[in-house]
């Protein structure tokens, strides 16, 4: 892994002195690390940016690697948004010899040491979209964006305000901002990372702890393999959903025009679902 950062800076080097931002038209450059902060750029900046993001539609952002090229751009951007506490390393790496600004959107908030999912508040959400909004000279589109998220919030507080269950149990660690925000507990079969494999004593202590709550639905995400959770769900009678932590689009989402706010009103009517709210 070392050795193939290593050529990667080397390659950067070589590649650096080429126009990497050629073909923008003169606007500025942002380069996001994965979905959410691309969606909040190109909301904040609309079309005086030109906005890439460097996780490919239907990937899983949490083990992406970086070409060169790619490499490349981190460093001649103007702007890179990106997440620290290990989410992304290779973005990492490279992020350090970025030439523009680089804006690390956890820096401030109050994060969980080893959880990065803050855009799954919508008020934690709101405080990075502001800040974009400063970084990108557009306060006002970015306050535009910021109420949206908050009018999501409060639908959110009315939707999971009388449910007959406040446990839900994902495949995947990554809604404790979410669930703390709302009064909800998650129970999760995995990790922080969606890659990380429970040991078969943790998996049989979810299995007891899920029939212990109760509960009717497994959920399980559409970038990564619903194998575990459906194996939770025939050992305890329960069905599966789907529950999106957003870290991308799906193609055949971006094909029907999804974003950050329709994919959370989903996951509204999952939980509300799951949760039996009335």
């Amino acid at each position: 892994m070392i050795s193939r950062i290593v050529l990667i800076l080397v390659s950067v080097t070589l590649l650096v002195g080429c126009n990497a931002n050629s073909g923008n038209g003169g606007r500025t450059t942002v380069v996001a690390a994965f979905y959410p902060l691309a969606y909040a750029a190109e909301h904040v900046g609309g079309k005086a940016l030109a906005v890439e993001n460097l996780t490919p539609p239907g990937s899983e952002p949490h083990d992406l690697e970086l070409a060169p090229k790619t490499v490349a751009r981190i460093v001649r951007a103007d702007v890179v948004l990106y997440l620290s506490h290990a989410f992304q390393p290779a973005v990492a790496t490279a992020v350090k010899q970025a030439e523009g600004d680089t804006v690390d959107v956890l820096s401030g908030l109050p994060v969980t040491a080893a959880d990065p999912h803050v855009w799954l508040d919508p008020i934690l959400f709101a405080r990075i979209v502001e800040r974009i909004g400063n970084v990108l000279h557009a306060p006002r589109r970015a306050v535009a964006l910021a109420a949206d998220l908050r009018r999501l919030d409060r639908a959110y507080r009315t939707g999971l305000s009388n449910c007959a269950r406040r446990e839900f149990v994902t495949s995947h660690a990554a809604f404790g901002y979410l669930a703390k925000r709302y009064g909800l507990t998650q129970v999760a079969i995995t990790g922080i990372t969606p890659e990380s494999e429970p040991t078969a004593r943790q998996l049989e202590h979810v299995v007891k702890l899920v029939r212990r709550k109760q509960a009717t639905t497994i959920f399980f995400e559409t970038l990564v393999s619903p194998r575990l959770a459906r194996t939770v769900a025939r050992e305890v009678g329960a069905r599966t959903a789907v529950l999106d932590p957003i870290e991308g689009l799906t193609p055949e989402e971006q094909s029907r025009g999804a974003g950050y706010l329709s994919v959370m009103r989903q996951n509204l009517r999952a939980l509300r679902q799951a949760l039996s709210c009335r």
